[in-house]
């Protein structure tokens, strides 16, 4: 058994869905550094049940590449496993097991050579940076980030490991969530226009962001995307209480997924400004009280990086191909390189068609691809 291999069968035993604590499996990873003599940070969210750990090896101070991981993972309830989810396990060379592609098989190879690491005579640090609440909004590993701002020792690159097949990934669409609350006047269904149906004006709106997807089909356009513009989506609803009772209150919740050619900022407005300069007017001509709320679920930042940077050139050579690609699912590189200004590629073993499903699975030829290539990038580049 690979080391890499051994690390993921502990990890994956870890119930890290984002509901529950990653504590253990933080305490973990401290132990397996502490082998090596390395001692790891944490920075705890405000519960003190979550934590971000971070950790060099080599010299200090600036430069140097992340290493860069969430230790979370999504639910197994309602999913039809074949075996265990939190018992790594293997079948005609694939490993089963929740996370195992998503993102634990990475996490396990950025331990497994953290050994030889400690050995040898780095010019530049390497480190560890492994977050939590990355599937409910790339929401944790802000604060870790914010900290390493704050010190100034900033390092050159990152490498996010999240499912790549090992190919090498310039860019992802950024993403962004709300949650919208409308408040409406409730009545008997036979003075229905007496009152303001809450459900009818979400349905207007919903129309609107319909209108608002098409536009942003026919707007920007990258060709490297399997969807090459930015869309929008409504998914889901909720309102009324009777047939025979207009509604008072009605919510639903859309997001869009932009490329870095469209502003986010630009897509919230527009639905903002027509909630409040349409809908809003004529709704509070009926009952003042009415209103519109918009709450944000999450957000996160496209990511790109031109395929000439010497970090991309840099990882083609690791991985042994001169292919790149971009994709449509988010990840926290364009936080390292929005926030923290570092210049950050994805890729890492396992394939993202595979993440969330039952039977997730990472290939053991994917992790030795993977411990191969962070041996040719921190070792020998």
């Amino acid at each position: 058994m690979s080391n890499s291999r051994a690390i993921l069968a502990d990890l994956v035993a870890f119930d890290t869905t984002s509901r529950n604590s990653n504590l253990p499996l933080q305490d973990y990873v401290r132990a397996k550094l502490a082998e090596s003599g390395i001692e790891a940070e944490l920075f705890p969210d405000e519960t003190g049940t979550k934590a971000n750990l971070f950790a060099t090896i080599g010299p200090k101070g600036p430069g140097g590449i992340i290493l860069s991981g969430h230790t979370d993972c999504v639910p197994v309830e309602g999913q039809a496993w074949s075996s265990d989810p939190f018992t790594l396990t293997e079948r005609d060379g694939k490993l089963y097991a929740r996370g195992a592609a998503d993102m634990k098989g990475f996490l396990a190879c950025a331990l497994a050579i953290v050994p030889a690491l400690t050995k040898a005579q780095l010019s530049a640090p390497v480190h560890l940076a492994f977050s939590y609440d990355e599937e409910t909004g790339c929401t944790g590993v802000r604060g870790m980030i914010k900290s390493l701002t704050a010190r100034g020792d900033r390092p050159a690159a990152c490498l996010v490991g999240e499912p790549t097949g090992m190919g090498v990934v310039t860019g992802h669409k950024g993403g962004r969530s709300y949650r919208v609350f409308v408040t409406g006047t409730e009545a008997h269904s036979s003075l229905a226009p007496r009152a303001v149906n809450a459900i009818e004006y979400a349905a207007e709106l919903i129309v609107f962001l319909r209108g608002l997807a098409a536009e942003l089909k026919a707007g920007p356009q990258d060709q490297d995307y399997d969807v090459v513009h930015s869309t929008l989506s409504t998914g889901l609803i909720e309102g009324g209480t009777a047939i025979n009772i207009v509604p008072n209150a009605c919510q639903f919740q859309f997001e869009f997924r932009n490329l870095p050619a469209t502003e986010q900022d630009d897509i919230a407005e527009q639905v903002f400004g027509y909630a409040r300069d349409t809908l809003l007017p004529q709704m509070r001509a009926v009952d003042p009280a009415c209103d519109i709320r918009f709450d944000q679920v999450y957000e996160y930042p496209a990511h790109v990086i031109e395929g000439d940077h010497p970090l991309v050139t840099r990882m083609k050579w690791a991985v042994g191909s001169n292919n790149q690609a971009k994709v449509a699912f988010g990840t926290e590189a364009g936080l390292f390189q929005r926030d923290l200004g570092v210049s950050t590629v994805v890729c890492g073993p396992g394939y993202i068609d595979v993440a969330h499903r039952p039977d997730e699975y990472v290939e053991q030829s994917q992790l030795d691809h993977c411990d191969v290539a962070l041996a040719e990038l921190l070792l020998n580049g």
